[in-house]
């Protein structure tokens, strides 16, 4: 007892632990120097027991009395504290620490003993540690786990099993909402076009309506002047033609129904491009710049494809196409040579603006593509220029100051190469992309998939930019080019002509 007294008296309240290097405040209370500081570094100068407050500048002073106490402390207290023995686990709640003299409450898993609060701090603060009543229980447990170790395996199972029915509920779960989501797009679509249609339909009515009023109207002038027409009589003749109305005028033009297939399909296309995009999108591997070089060449026969090619560049050559520039869209400062191949943006006009071409420095393809897989590759001399596809009613007039359309609405996307910068274009939208692109370039189109995919062949095969959409319209390809710039088809004598309407419609059948 008449230790427990003496160790209570050079204990420091911060630590819980005898006294080292005591030092003594000028409110009388005395504590670890070390702990002093760290106390004052951390929050305000005051007292930690009676919260006094100290000026700023206060030094802490070494409390000589309790140093030499604490070296000259009986060999005899430091002997018998050695000697009472430390509880083994499982100590009872009444236990105290015979160190400290507080209640043990904690089990050191590294020591395998149980400690109080005051050992947490200091003799075991870096060990691994549990609530007494929490190592119980993982005792009991792994006591009992050791006792049925023969059902262990099939306990195993079961829980893989209850793991999969979990991983199954929850994988049905999401595709029910993703179904539930789709099913509500469906309905919301289907519902507008149907009032869509409705308000067509109503307008197309009212304008018969209107035209059958006015051919009633016709019908009976035209009673009337066969009517004054059998007249015998010359004076009655004359009366009645007096008193005939004027004929009626024209109904006017007709209004055409308000009907936008595209502005159905694009809160569709928004809501569904990102699902495809996730769904279809596929990464094709980097190849060897010499493989990637291998391949059709500009204006003249084509080598066969050799063994060398990437396959990736072996799979999309199945589909190729050799298109041709169509005279009757090229811009008039446009020049098209090599039968259609090639086309160059000249600094003067080649002749007269043709009816139906492009005001914009821009050139569509003569061939179109409603349906299947189709890939083409295209050289350029340089910079700024871009590739493109695009419905019939991409317009060929120029609004506002740019000097192209493609990708500046929904009826058209294009992949847009600056000196700087690569852009994708769609509906007005533009998407900075990662790289510089070679000078060959080939283009994907897959409307059965739907998706339109641009590659830079040199000096490696690299995927540029993929565009998904639900096509609904047939699709020609289109370009741009600044001052100076030359675009050139590149033909493949071995590559297919794209398919005509009745194969088409053969192949949708």
């Amino acid at each position: 007892m008449a230790a427990q007294l003496v160790e209570d008296q050079v204990t420091c309240s911060i630590c819980l632990d005898r006294y080292r290097d005591p030092v003594t405040l000028p409110c009388g209370h005395s504590f670890c120097g070390g702990c002093m500081q760290d106390s004052w570094r951390c929050w305000e100068k005051t007292c930690p027991e009676c919260r006094q407050p100290f000026p700023e500048g206060t030094k802490l002073c070494r409390s000589v009395t309790l140093s030499t106490l604490l070296k000259t402390l009986p060999l005899e207290l430091q002997a018998q504290e050695a000697a009472i023995p430390r509880p083994e686990p499982g100590a009872g709640h009444g236990a105290r620490c015979p160190r400290h003299g507080r209640p043990l409450e904690f089990f050191c898993r590294t020591d395998g003993l149980c400690v109080c609060s005051a050992c947490t701090v200091h003799e075991c603060r870096h060990h691994e540690r549990a609530l007494l009543d929490v190592e119980r229980r993982v005792r009991e447990v792994r006591d009992g786990a050791q006792e049925v170790g023969h059902c262990s395996r099939p306990e195993q199972g079961l829980q893989q099993e209850s793991s999969a029915c979990t991983l199954t509920s929850v994988v049905s779960s999401r595709f029910s909402s993703l179904l539930q989501a789709l099913e509500k797009l469906q309905a919301s679509t289907l519902r507008n076009i149907e009032v869509a249609k409705k308000q067509a339909l109503d307008q197309a009515l009212s304008e018969i309506q209107r035209l059958t009023d006015h051919l009633e109207v016709l019908s009976q002038y035209d009673h009337s002047v066969q009517d004054l027409l059998g007249q015998v009589d010359d004076s009655s003749f004359f009366q009645e033609l007096q008193q005939l109305s004027e004929p009626v005028e024209s109904p006017g033009p007709l209004t055409t129904p308000q009907w936008d297939e595209e502005q159905q399909l694009s809160s569709m296309n928004e809501m569904l491009g990102p699902l495809c995009e996730l769904l279809l999108e596929e990464k094709p591997p980097r190849v060897a710049g010499k493989a990637a070089r291998a391949g059709p060449v500009a204006l003249g026969p084509s080598p066969p494809v050799s063994s060398a090619m990437c396959p990736l560049r072996k799979k999309l050559w199945q589909n190729y196409r050799n298109l041709t520039f169509d005279p009757d869209t090229a811009n008039q400062y446009l020049y098209l040579s090599h039968k259609d191949q090639q086309v160059t943006h000249h600094f003067q006009a080649q002749g007269p603006a043709r009816p139906g071409s492009f005001e914009l420095w821009q050139v569509q393809c003569a061939q179109s593509f409603r349906t299947g897989q189709h890939y083409w590759e295209v050289r350029t001399s340089d910079h700024s220029v871009t590739l493109g596809i695009a419905y019939p009613k991409l317009s060929r007039r120029k609004v506002g100051t740019h000097t192209d359309n493609i990708g500046r609405g929904p009826s058209s996307w294009g992949l847009c190469i600056q000196e700087d910068s690569i852009q994708a274009w769609h509906n007005g939208k533009a998407q900075r992309l990662h790289g510089v692109p070679g000078r060959l370039l080939g283009i994907d189109l897959n409307l059965t998939s739907g998706y339109l995919t641009f590659y830079s062949l040199e000096p490696q095969t690299q995927l540029l930019h993929t565009f998904h959409a639900l096509f609904s319209q047939p699709l020609f390809p289109v370009f741009w080019l600044l001052e100076g710039r030359t675009l050139t088809l590149c033909h493949q004598p071995e590559a297919k002509p794209p398919p005509g309407p009745r194969e088409e419609a053969s192949a949708l059948i």
